[in-house]
């Protein structure tokens, strides 16, 4: 029913279709729309529909310039906001600086430094003078005496060392090339018997090892009998040479000519005493000249070749080079263990140093010769090897000594070392901390020797340049001490002097540290001068500028005043003492008045008189712990009454004991069973006692004489 209804108003639409109008995309306002209702019309239009997705584009942008922008919107924002007495003090032409600690800077007189505690000083910005840092020093810095202990921080002073420098190094045992002997076989024949029948059995030098029978040697025989037989005792003694040099001894000879003797055999004896390394022959075996019969070795001596780096060849002694005699060699001594004599020492000398490298293990082959007591070295195993350098036969060292005291001390054995685990090693520097003053380090770069021992064992290196005799240097802790300048340069007061220089006012807060010894930085300071100079320094002890102890600001800096060496506690007083001499010198003449004249006679008051004064507070303390009236009483004895010349109270609080009727008071417990003994003796004493000091008794309590 409802779609028959609908029918004629479709086909009505199709038929008379609504008019269009040519707006080309919906680019011009509703016909019906006038005057306001128009303008509106484009607004939304314009404004509200088709920038849509711009302005979305336009908020994005926005949020990144602000995310980008961020620290310059904040600095913009810190300078419209800053109040006017802030920008007063940062415009100032004046700041505020530690003397001690000059890297330390406020905007502000009322903070103090954070290290020492000491008032700021004024100056005009732009006139600090940066101190640079003194030649071979490559970094500062100061550790508060908590981080000291913390750190466990211990220094070393640097002096004259006796050192020796140990090359260990493996090699293997050899025959001595000079005790090794071929017997060879001298004419041709055959070998009827051997005498020496073992390979490895020990021979005396002229034992028998074979019988050899030679035909060659019947006929040289027979002429050698026709020749005596004729008397030509020339041509006997040509033949009886030659027999010689064949191997038969002249017992053989003469037992020759006398029997006319022609079976004869040719005994082939050893050269050395040995050890048959090799046998080659066995009985009935024909042999020819010069066939080698044995080889005999002596093994009195041997050869280890030891193998050492090329880095250490340098610190070997001239003169091994080859054909060198043994009488010009220094001798350098050798010590050998073997695995099978594990706790034997074998000494031995340094014979001769390879002239080549090996190029696969970068080390040169050195010959050690080495008695071989009960043949306990065998060749052909390995030994372990130590050459031992005392300092004086290292002229590596000599070479790179400046002053004569070193030069002297290496002659005799000494030089200038510091511990191993004092240094650290960069790879381009070797950094050894100083200690310039207590909590104040320096890292110096040194010069150094090789790796050597003191005769204790511990490890040392000398000391070629850069630190002198008497410096402390850091040994335990050092690596930590520089970690603190390399890794954390701003850490703050609690690290180091400066903090971080900031000019914000802030003050910065510092831990509870460990109390600093005052003396010790002192003295560390004074040790800094020359010895006369130190002398002055003490003598003077207080700087005229700041009345304050000379070496409790770092070592006094010493200056000539009207022909007068005088010194101060800091940099911050040279100016104003060089501007006004004679004031100064005034200055040190009225504090020597007020200050070490006083001193001085207090200083050289009888030691009797200030322990006799402690001893009379320790007696008031004792009598203290009695009650008022038994001390009165204590006070008027003043003795004991068992031990007359002990006073009451020199051990501990005195005792009391009635006794015939009275008071009686004992030093200690050790007298209470004599006075109980005898008790009416005791209360005399005692009365005795206090009739002799009797006027103390109106005496206020607590007083004594």
């Amino acid at each position: 029913m409802v779609g028959n209804d609908d029918r004629p108003v479709l086909a009505e639409a199709v038929n008379h279709p609504a008019p269009q109008l040519d707006d080309e995309g919906g680019l011009r306002a509703p016909p019906e729309l006038h005057g306001w209702r128009k303008a509106w019309w484009w607004f939304d239009f314009i404004i509200l529909v088709k920038l849509a997705r711009l302005r979305f584009i336009g908020v994005l942008v926005v949020i990144g310039i602000v995310i980008t922008q961020w620290d310059t919107l904040g600095a913009y924002y810190d300078k419209w906001t800053r109040p006017a007495i802030a920008a007063e003090a940062g415009a100032a032409d004046t700041e505020y600086f530690c003397p001690m600690h000059p890297t330390v800077i406020r905007d502000t007189p009322k903070d103090k430094c954070p290290i020492c505690f000491m008032p700021l000083s004024k100056r005009k910005k732009g006139t600090e003078q940066v101190e640079p840092l003194p030649a071979g020093v490559v970094n500062r810095v100061q550790l508060t005496p908590y981080r000291v202990v913390l750190a466990g921080v211990q220094t070393w002073p640097v002096d004259y060392t006796p050192l020796t420098k140990e090359i260990t190094a493996v090699g293997t045992i050899e025959f001595d090339e000079r005790g090794q002997r071929t017997v060879a076989a001298r004419v041709n024949g055959r070998i009827d018997k051997v005498l020496a029948n073992e390979t490895g059995k020990m021979v005396k030098a002229g034992d028998p090892l074979v019988s050899l029978y030679s035909p060659e040697l019947l006929v040289t025989m027979q002429n050698m009998r026709d020749a005596k037989r004729r008397d030509d005792q020339r041509l006997v003694d040509s033949f009886q040479k030659r027999l010689q040099l064949l191997g038969i001894d002249e017992a053989q000879i003469a037992e020759a000519l006398a029997n006319e003797k022609t079976d004869i055999h040719v005994l082939v004896r050893s050269p050395i005493d040995g050890h048959i390394i090799k046998k080659y022959v066995r009985e009935g075996q024909y042999v020819q000249e010069g066939m080698p019969l044995y080889d005999v070795s002596d093994l009195s001596t041997v050869w280890i070749q030891a193998q050492i780096y090329e880095d250490d060849l340098a610190l070997l002694p001239a003169g091994y080079e080859h054909g060198a005699k043994p009488a010009d060699l220094p001798g350098l001594s050798v010590t050998a263990t073997t695995r099978s004599a594990p706790n034997e020492v074998f000494h031995g000398k340094l014979a001769f140093i390879y002239p080549h490298v090996d190029q696969e293990t970068r080390t040169v082959t050195v010959r050690i010769e080495l008695d071989n007591p009960g043949h306990k070295l065998r060749p052909g195993s390995t030994a372990k090897v130590m050459l031992k350098l005392q300092t004086q036969e290292l002229p590596s060292l000599l070479s790179k000594m400046a002053d004569a005291r070193s030069r002297q001390m290496w002659s005799e054995g000494r030089v200038l070392a510091v511990p191993e685990g004092s240094v650290i090693d960069t790879g381009s520097q070797r950094i050894v901390y100083r200690q310039e003053t207590p909590g104040v380090f320096e890292g110096v770069e040194v010069a150094l020797g090789p790796r050597m021992s003191n005769p204790e064992g511990a490890a040392f290196f000398p000391l070629l340049g850069g630190l002198r005799q008497g410096s402390r240097v850091v040994t335990s802790g050092s690596f930590l001490v520089d970690a603190e300048t390399r890794l954390n340069p701003a850490a703050g007061s609690i690290y180091f002097g400066g903090s971080s220089g900031s000019k914000s006012g802030a003050a910065t807060t510092i831990r509870p540290t460990t109390p600093e010894d005052s003396d010790a930085k002192i003295e560390a300071a004074l040790a800094n001068l020359s010895p006369e100079d130190r002398a002055l320094a003490r003598d003077q002890k207080y700087c005229p500028e700041l009345d304050s102890l000379l070496g409790s600001m770092g070592t006094p800096i010493k200056v000539l005043m009207e022909g007068k060496p005088v010194f101060l506690c800091c940099s911050g007083c040279k100016k104003n003492a060089l501007a006004d001499p004679k004031g100064t010198l005034a200055k040190l003449a009225k504090l020597k008045q007020e200050k070490l004249e006083p001193q001085a006679a207090q200083d050289s008051a009888p030691k009797a008189a200030v322990e006799e004064q402690g001893e009379e507070a320790e007696i008031r303390a004792a009598l203290a712990k009695l009650a008022p009236a038994d001390r009165v009483l204590a006070e008027a004895q003043r003795f004991c009454a068992v031990l007359t010349d002990n006073r009451l109270g020199s051990m501990d609080a005195p005792i009391k004991l009635m006794l015939d009727g009275q008071a009686v008071f004992l030093c200690c417990e050790g007298c209470e069973k004599k006075a109980k003994a005898k008790p009416k003796e005791t209360a005399a004493v005692a009365k005795r006692l206090r009739d002799t000091h009797g006027e103390q008794e109106n005496k206020v309590p607590g007083t004594l004489p």
